[in-house]
């Protein structure tokens, strides 16, 4: 089948989200000026950058109380975040932090979570997760959006502290297995990582092009 994005495809559901994956999950914490936490998980995320690490990610549509939305007007506002990495174990309480609460509702708390002092940075960590990004803010892009309702922002910032647990570390190396992070699928499905396979990028033996 083919359709253009702007039409509709005749699926019982966009198929668009179901065909670029898996994508890393971006669960996000931060605190608006007033000390007030927020936790939220973004399945547009990624890291962009190795020197300095850089991460993005993205915001679509409105607070449901209107406005930005919680993560995007506090990061905005206080110029931190921390990435806090979703795991098998933690799944449940992911998905109970992605509730559309009132801005007064601190998600730490509705998905029994413990909030851990970051190093770096204002916001608290995920203290169950075995892994912490704390980032500074970089800035917002406006992406192209069905109008200004209903608006795309991405949120670019840089890693200035990176914490990992040492139980998920084997001879030194980020162990996937024991680490068994989740991503975001197509639909309401998410992926399990337990393993990974290995392959050596290629050298270039021909002659100069």
């Amino acid at each position: 089948m083919f359709y253009r994005t702007e039409e509709h495809h005749g699926l019982p559901h966009n198929p668009f989200n179901a065909i670029v994956l898996p994508r890393p999950i971006g669960w996000i914490s931060s605190v608006d000026g007033d000390g007030n936490v927020n936790l939220a998980p973004y399945s547009f995320f990624n890291a962009v950058a190795y020197v300095p690490p850089q991460v993005v990610f993205s915001a679509t549509g409105t607070h449901s109380e209107g406005g930005l939305k919680d993560s995007v007007k506090n990061i905005e506002e206080t110029g931190a975040f921390v990435l806090n990495l979703a795991t098998w174990n933690l799944r449940e309480q992911m998905n109970a932090s992605s509730v559309p609460a009132p801005r007064a509702v601190n998600e730490f708390e509705v998905a029994g979570l413990t909030p851990q002092p970051s190093h770096l940075v204002r916001p608290p960590r995920v203290a169950e997760s075995p892994v912490h990004l704390e980032c500074e803010y970089i800035q917002t892009i406006e992406l192209l959006a069905p109008s200004a309702e209903q608006p795309n922002r991405l949120v670019l910032g840089k890693v200035v502290g990176i914490h990992i647990d040492e139980s998920v570390l084997t001879d030194g190396l980020v162990d996937v297995a024991k680490l068994q992070p989740i991503g975001r699928m197509g639909y309401r499905q998410y992926v399990h990582v337990t393993e990974a396979f290995e392959m050596n990028r290629p050298s270039w033996t021909g002659g100069a092009s």
